[in-house]
């Protein structure tokens, strides 16, 4: 069974995406047909491992790759139905803060440091809106505001390096969603920060979203931090969309061992003291990608048929795809021994 389509145009679609980047190796796919999806106001989160492909995803999204090793090599990415991969770089550039917007998971480094953080919110207004000075102040003030920024008129004088990571993430926010995104990606927006404040951002966003009305994608390797705030989840893993779905179905019924093995590695209460179970081995680099199934070498269940078929991203139940050969037996927990 393959995947329905949607239902209606959604907001963005990705759709067999491959990327493939130049190294000394030589050249070799990091993306390996990526596709998903993400309707007008919901929330998409992405998980996965370091090096599953979650960013490159998103910098293709952006045009934010690096023009010199990285290339586009199959796929369609559409906006709104505009298709973005057959656009100059200017325009995708002239869409991005407008239509959708990126918040990166180092703020100090999305930050000029030199800059009063008011003065660069500011210019965004200038700059595609065309306003005065003083109204682009304004708004960089009640930008900081709206982001839990407390005495906001005094704070957007202040330098980045003179805010905790909390707040330099609100501020980054902030610059986000300045000019009304249809559409904010949030990249590990939470990864340098403590447990707290990780909670707090994460709210903040969910807030954000529910009042502008807007669709985000949240991309990240920790499951916990998105358990609250998403809406359906793909989860990838070398390069592939192995999974995605509802989040609370692909949470209960996972049905791809990959996303069951990041389960069992989530720590939670009722289980305080047990030990955790790990997924054994490591994700292949992108030059050693093996035959079949990517997952194989790793998988408990793996039998010969996934060392030598890669397994298609199949319809499960409603809304919920899984690139398994296997998938039903992992939704019900009863294994059968292949015959081949």
């Amino acid at each position: 069974m393959v995947a329905s389509p949607p239902t209606r145009q959604p907001l963005l679609s990705v759709d067999d995406l491959v990327v493939s980047f130049d190294g000394p190796l030589g050249t070799h796919p990091v993306l390996n047909g990526v596709s998903f999806h993400v309707d007008a106001g919901e929330t998409l989160a992405i998980l996965g491992e370091s090096g599953s492909g979650k960013s490159v995803t998103v910098r293709a999204v952006m045009a934010l790759l690096p023009r010199h090793s990285a290339t586009i090599a199959r796929g369609t990415i559409r906006y709104d139905g505009e298709e973005l991969t057959a656009l100059p770089v200017r325009r995708t550039r002239q869409l991005c803060s407008t239509e959708f917007a990126m918040v990166f998971q180092d703020s100090l480094s999305a930050l000029n440091p030199v800059v009063r953080v008011g003065d660069q919110i500011a210019e965004l207004y200038r700059v595609r809106r065309g306003v005065s000075r003083r109204q682009a102040w304004a708004r960089a003030v009640a930008g900081l505001e709206q982001v839990g920024i407390p005495h906001a008129a005094q704070r957007a004088r202040d330098y980045p390096h003179q805010f905790s990571g909390g707040m330099r993430q609100r501020v980054v926010i902030a610059m986000a969603l300045a000019l009304g995104p249809r559409l904010l990606i949030a990249d590990e927006p939470t990864t340098a920060l403590d447990v707290t404040v990780q909670a707090q951002i994460m709210d903040l966003l969910r807030e954000l979203r529910r009042a502008n009305g807007m669709a985000m994608i949240l991309i990240t390797h920790d499951l916990g931090v998105v358990a609250d705030v998403a809406d359906r989840v793909a989860v990838m893993y070398a390069g592939s969309v192995v999974e995605t779905g509802p989040l609370r179905t692909v949470y209960d019924t996972p049905a791809h061992p990959y996303t069951r093995g990041l389960m069992n590695s989530i720590p939670t209460p009722e289980h305080a003291g047990a030990r955790l179970t790990p997924i054994d081995g490591m994700p292949p680099a992108p030059h050693r990608m093996p035959a079949g199934c990517a997952f194989h070498p790793r998988c408990p269940l793996a039998r010969p048929r996934c060392r030598t078929d890669r397994p298609a991203l199949r319809e499960i139940a409603p809304g919920q795809l899984s690139a398994c050969h296997y998938a039903e037996e992992v939704v019900t927990g009863v294994h059968t021994r292949d015959a081949a």
